[in-house]
């Protein structure tokens, strides 16, 4: 309710003088009241807006003798879910769309008489031309700036070669393998649906029935894993995978059909809805025949070189440095990751001001707030390496000390994943001994790995992220619901402390269960609501398998000379699982690979809590990116430098990077428990 004491004539002066204040056609006058005047009311001006962008409407209700309510409802366009109707500004997020629309939305204000009165107003949302993740259609301009700014010969700093930001000269025969915007490898021949470029699988259902009826997990359902991992393992994950690998762009549109009737995308039953899908970008010299299929572009250097951390181009390294010959990475005040004032390329899927958003090596930092912690963390641990270093050699300059903090941050990065990470997730001995650098292993990203096994991690996200204090204490703020977290980093970090909480908390959860279900979170609130930006993670998963031409699940096997299998209780012990496998695909040669690599029981008798086909595909990808690797830390470090990062485990890089101390376990990838 709102009171109008004061109201005067001034104000009804410039009331009337609004457009459709006071006038509308849906005016509405309670008959026992004759000479009472109606509200006066303006819905406000028209506003242009980008799909999935914030919005706030701005209404005026005035009403000369008394109180008047108001309430505001959707008049036409994409349902959205509108927040806080009784009140003047209500706020919603503008639907994620394909082509430019129109929303409009009535504003009503009733006076103490039950009169009435209406305004309209129209918000124009337009399709951005962005990927899912909000990375903008500018995939040609990142491209040439790779391929025009490529060096023609190695990298020497102070005689000592170091490794290209972009990856090439890693390897001294095929000086572009493994560099930014070379090909994803292939361990299986394409299997386009025409043999050229079409997406695999036509005859297969929807990639949202696929996820509906097989990777549905109950709002709120928890499925703890039984190895004693923790979040940790699923963060990790995410966070070398930005290292190691990005497709996402906006290619053509190959949108995923909805089923009918679908609860949350679908709720009016209209048989009519999608869920946006951009395909990966790729070389445009490919996919012209059968001879010359499609082949996607890895925008990422693909070793594990910390390139999330420094970027895979000079132009974005150079904007993370204090200054072109600082040792330093930039920060923002709080020790935080640097905010993006230089207009890199960044994932924004909410289309928020660039400048707002945090800046970091890889474009997807700020995608949810545990990510934008582990990119801070080791933003300050390279600070850290580097200020010790500049201590203990004054005559050395910045280039150098950059350099040197660097091979330090890149050789942690391996050793925690080989280390550490890897065990937790397939088993001790599943990774063969280094054998030192050979020269005919190709270490490139492959297709089936990026597309497929590695988003293994999906399943294991829980629905929110604990925040806890040194005393393993809820803080008072509680905890973050995943829905919340995405893209939100910049408002939920302020200051030094404030990673400290997420930190604790991913240490105190455990991961879910490596299986086929996937959080409610993900599976239907990724980056909004359903109709309004929210996605399915795991269609966007299975499609964008179908996208890049992998094979089936038991092509795949096949692939790897491993048996095929000929029934549904051939892949899971699990009946129910077995049964909508069976509901779903018409055949066992039907099955996805991401589907059916997730539905494998594990190899506990191993430690693994993957099947055997993604942990075979894990073995193979892994111990390529170590065995390819000219710079691998083993052969390239210095034996002083090699004494410096023996043993590294992440618990000792957060202790030496945050105020955690003793309360944190020394392997934060199992529980203390554990």
């Amino acid at each position: 309710m709102m009171k109008k004491a004061g109201f005067n004539c001034t104000a009804l002066a410039v009331c009337l003088a609004l457009t459709g204040c006071g006038g509308s056609s849906d005016s509405e006058t309670n008959t026992n009241s004759s000479s009472n005047a109606l509200p006066l009311v303006d819905a406000g001006a028209r506003q242009d807006v980008d799909e999935r962008s914030f919005v706030t409407l701005s209404g005026t209700a005035i009403d000369a003798e008394g109180e008047v309510s108001f309430v505001w409802q959707q008049v036409s366009g994409t349902s959205v879910n509108l927040n806080n109707t009784n009140t003047l500004t209500p706020s919603f997020r503008a639907p994620a769309t394909s082509n430019d629309e129109s929303l409009v939305f009535r504003l009503t204000a009733t006076d103490s008489d039950n009169a009435s009165s209406s305004d309209e107003v129209s918000i124009q949302v337009s399709d951005r031309r962005a990927s899912p993740q909000g990375i903008n259609e500018n995939a040609q301009d990142r491209r040439n700036q790779a391929n025009n700014n490529r060096r023609n010969d190695p990298r020497f700093v102070n005689n000592r070669e170091v490794r290209t930001i972009d990856g090439s000269f890693n390897n001294q025969t095929n000086t572009l393998w493994g560099s930014s915007f070379s090909h994803l490898a292939r361990w299986a021949v394409a299997d386009y649906e025409d043999g050229i470029a079409s997406l695999a699988g036509a005859a297969r259902p929807s990639a949202r029935v696929v996820s509906n009826n097989i990777h549905a997990q109950e709002d709120g359902e928890i499925i703890p894993n039984t190895f004693g991992t923790t979040d940790f393992l699923w963060q990790w994950g995410q966070f070398l995978d930005h290292d190691i690998g990005v497709t996402d762009g906006v290619e053509e549109a190959a949108d995923i059909a909805v089923p009918s009737g679908d609860t949350y995308f679908d709720p009016r039953g209209t048989g009519e809805q999608t869920i946006l899908f951009s395909r990966a970008l790729f070389d445009h010299n490919t996919g012209t025949d059968k001879s010359n299929p499609r082949e996607q572009e890895n925008e990422l250097t693909a070793w594990i070189d910390g390139s999330m951390i420094y970027g895979s181009d000079d132009e974005r390294a150079f904007a993370l440095r204090v200054s072109e010959q600082s040792p330093y990475l930039a920060t923002s005040e709080g020790n935080l990751l640097p905010f993006n004032i230089t207009g890199q390329t960044n994932a924004n899927a909410f289309g928020v001001d660039d400048e707002q958003l945090f800046l970091a090596g890889d474009i997807r930092a700020n995608e949810q707030v545990g990510l934008a912690v582990m990119h801070t963390l080791w933003v300050r641990e390279h600070n850290r390496i580097a200020t010790n270093m500049a201590q203990a050699n004054p005559d050395a300059s910045g280039e150098q000390i950059y350099q040197a903090a660097r091979r330090l941050v890149i050789a942690k990065i391996q050793i925690i994943t080989y280390q550490e990470y890897l065990p937790a997730l397939i088993g001790e001995d599943a990774i063969s001994d280094y054998r030192g650098y050979n020269a005919a292993v190709n270490p490139g990203l492959f297709n089936e790995f990026a597309v497929a096994a590695y988003r293994y991690g999906h399943s294991l996200v829980n629905n929110q992220l604990l925040r806890l204090d040194a005393q393993g204490n809820s803080i008072e703020a509680g905890a973050l619901s995943l829905r919340d977290a995405f893209f939100t980093a910049p408002n939920l970090l302020t200051n030094e402390t404030s990673i400290d909480p997420i930190l604790r908390g991913q240490a105190s959860q455990l991961s879910q269960k490596l299986d086929v279900n996937v959080t409610h979170e993900l599976r239907n609130f990724l980056f909004g609501q359903p109709g309004a930006g929210g996605l399915d993670l795991v269609s966007l998963n299975i499609q964008r398998g179908r996208d890049h031409g992998v094979p089936s699940y038991n092509d795949m096997r096949d692939v790897f000379g491993l048996e095929r299998v000929t029934s549904f209780n051939e892949i899971t012990s699990n009946p129910e699982l077995a049964a909508a496998l069976a509901q779903t695909y018409e055949t066992v040669d039907d099955i996805d690979l991401f589907t059916g690599g997730l539905a494998e029981d594990p190899l506990s008798e191993v430690g693994s809590q993957m099947g055997e086909l993604f942990r075979a595909m894990h073995i193979r990808q892994f111990e390529a990116f170590r065995d390819g690797d000219r710079f691998w830390y083993q052969r390239y470090l210095s034996p002083e430098e090699l004494r410096l990062v023996e043993g590294t485990t992440l618990a000792e890089v957060i202790r030496a990077n945050t105020s955690i101390g003793s309360e944190l376990q020394e392997n934060v990838f199992y529980l203390k428990s554990n």
